[in-house]
């Protein structure tokens, strides 16, 4: 979950480290630091709990001349949030500083052998040992920084992705990774890192994405050099990543949560852009013609998410089911890859995720793959490890999301896996082409539909004011509805930190039924749709419970309308697609419900964007 920056260079690190940290700052803000060595040879190192900005105040009156350093910002796992536990940390000998985002499991066995060695500890952290570790190889034998990372490594046992400087070794910068995302932007005689490419496109779109097991050489005058941990070279592709600064601002917006959510009309459109051919009303995606027979004779189809992905899925489910008759289930990814799940060649497993680093996600990937599934991957970062991981899949295209509650990625995520059931549909012949035709151009209008509820973002806004005080929430929905009652719930929480539940609404009987009374919301997704007078029978309930219901309903809709204590109105679309409208107000509600509160709804506590340890 870390944020990692480094550099090397003719430039001045410092303020490129904390721009870098800045843009990161999504990936954990339990506290930060940085690290650079000077021209005399001397290691400058600073940290401070909290955000970035109590590290600037803590560094900025110091001298920042060097051209080579690293800088961190946290997430915590091992230690409490503290200055002490704060990365860079620092070696023994006071010759190293080390950068870390990940999980070392061995890490109390290496700490034990170090201590005999003489070794003392200041922190908590389990980064702690590597750098020690580091240090012990070179001490001991006389090695180089590389040779020394290369061998520390050799007796890691866990997830890292770390970079270190020494200084004593001022031209020279080693980044190495294993299961934890780590970026090389290629300047013009510079290098740039991170854990990804969002503090890097602002000096340079060439990109090296390190593959697992592989240790970065970056020294200054010097071209890159990746080796193995057998010190055997590896050879390195550099992409482009198309990334505009724009993206990563927040555009007269108050929050990055509140841009995004406004973002998916056209983040929608950039999905379905060269998929969707609005004047044929055809869909297709290059995954499914490569891969068309292996997709079409899988026995079922295995989701694995995490989160907001997780309830993406969901929906993927009920639109595969519906419209290419292939069964499929749904798993946490958390849990499928510790409870011996039946899988075999003849499963499609599909891998949801909005950073594409999920660590339970990718292990899942790994445990399918061994039993001979098919894995197909959806996710929104380019040249992120799942892409790498999978046989073939989809991006979602929606740009970086920077709020660490997802929006516009959960949109995205399921306008492709829509896209996706359409194009199976059609090639396994369980759609008409009636059907199709009116799904693909109902489609097409999802972006203006947005639009449209977008508009009623202040009457929202002042909705939300009555629950400022609100301890707890319900959310209901039935079919393609329930999914999105999850989330709906899952945002509250996670911004606003109010108790939040999401219930298929016939299940409300069976136990939260007894929570309802007057200082209860109760939020129902009541479109018109198939299951429509079923809802109509719940909020009945509800109201002979007190209950003060909101709902989302369409126009027109006079019985809801009459029930309900505040309506929402959603559009009319095909029921398949109704989830990317009713989701809208949702985030819009818990949105401005935080903000009364006073709360920071881009960086929610104890939360981070991308969950890339266990």
């Amino acid at each position: 979950m870390c944020g990692i920056v480094g550099y090397i260079g003719k430039k001045e690190a410092y303020p490129i480290l904390i721009r870098g940290l800045k843009r990161l700052e999504y990936r954990g803000y339990d506290s930060a630091g940085v690290a650079w060595v000077n021209p005399e040879g001397e290691l400058s190192v600073y940290k401070a709990k909290g955000k970035v900005t109590n590290l600037e105040k803590r560094a900025d009156n110091t001298d920042h001349r060097g051209g080579t350093g690293i800088a961190h910002t946290r997430w915590a796992t091992h230690g409490e949030p503290c200055e002490e536990n704060a990365h860079p940390h620092v070696s023994e000998s006071g010759r190293l500083a080390l950068v870390h985002n990940g999980i070392i499991e061995n890490y109390a066995v290496l700490k034990q052998q170090l201590q005999q060695k003489g070794y003392t500890f200041r922190s908590e952290t389990d980064t702690e040992v590597i750098v020690q570790l580091i240090d012990y190889f070179q001490q001991t034998y006389g090695l180089n920084l590389a040779d020394a990372v290369r061998t520390a490594l050799q007796q890691v046992v866990g997830a890292y992705a770390i970079a270190v400087i020494d200084r004593t070794e001022p031209d020279c910068l080693i980044a190495a990774r294993k299961s934890s995302p780590l970026v090389i932007g290629m300047g013009d005689e510079e290098y740039f890192l991170a854990s990804d490419a969002t503090p890097l496109v602002e000096h340079t779109h060439r990109m090296v994405y390190l593959q697992d097991n592989e240790i970065a050489i970056l020294q200054r005058g010097k071209p890159l050099k990746v080796v193995n941990l057998q010190n055997e070279v590896q050879p390195t592709c550099i992409k482009e990543v198309d990334i505009r600064i724009g993206q990563l601002e927040k555009g007269g917006y108050e929050h990055f949560m509140l841009k995004e959510i406004f973002e998916q009309p056209d983040s929608i459109n950039d999905c379905m852009r060269g998929r969707v051919d609005r004047s044929t009303l055809q869909v297709t995606l290059s995954a499914v013609n490569e891969h068309r027979e292996r997709l079409l004779k899988a026995k079922r189809f295995v989701f694995v998410a995490c989160g907001t992905s997780w309830h993406a899925a969901l929906i993927g489910k009920q639109l595969i089911e519906s419209l290419c008759r292939i069964p499929v289930e749904v798993e946490y990814a958390s849990e499928f890859r510790y409870r011996n799940p039946v899988i075999s060649a003849e499963d499609v497993v599909i891998a949801l995720s909005q950073s594409g680093e999920t660590a339970d996600t990718l292990a899942a990937i790994e445990l399918a793959k061994e039993h001979g599934a098919f894995v197909y991957g959806i996710c929104n970062v380019i040249g992120s490890s799942i892409p790498r991981n999978t046989d073939t899949g989809s991006y979602i295209h929606v740009g970086p999301e920077i709020g660490v509650a997802s929006t516009k990625a959960f949109t995205g995520q399921v306008t492709v896996l829509a896209m996706l059931a359409l194009t199976l549909g059609k090639a396994k012949g369980s759609l008409t082409e009636a059907v199709y035709t009116d799904m693909v151009k109902a489609l097409t209008e999802i972006p203006e539909r947005i639009g449209r509820i977008l508009e009623a973002d202040g009457r929202i806004k002042e909705l939300a004011q009555t629950f400022r005080y609100a301890h707890n929430f319900l959310y209901l929905g039935r079919g393609f509805s329930y999914p999105v009652a999850l989330e709906g719930a899952l945002k509250l929480k996670e911004i606003s930190y109010i108790h939040a539940e999401g219930y298929p609404a016939a299940e409300m009987k069976h136990g939260p039924i007894a929570l309802v009374d007057a200082e209860m919301p109760v939020v129902v997704i009541a479109t018109r749709n198939a299951m429509y007078e079923k809802v109509v029978n719940n909020i009945q309930e509800i109201k002979a419970r007190k209950g003060y219901i909101i709902a989302l309903v369409n126009p027109n809709d006079t019985l809801i309308r009459g029930l309900a204590d505040a309506c929402i109105e959603i559009p009319e679309t095909n029921e398949c697609l109704e989830p990317l409208l009713t989701c809208i107000p949702l985030q819009l509600l818990a949105y401005h419900i935080a903000v009364c509160k006073g709360k920071n709804v881009d960086q929610p506590r104890n939360l981070a964007k991308s969950v890339t340890v266990e």
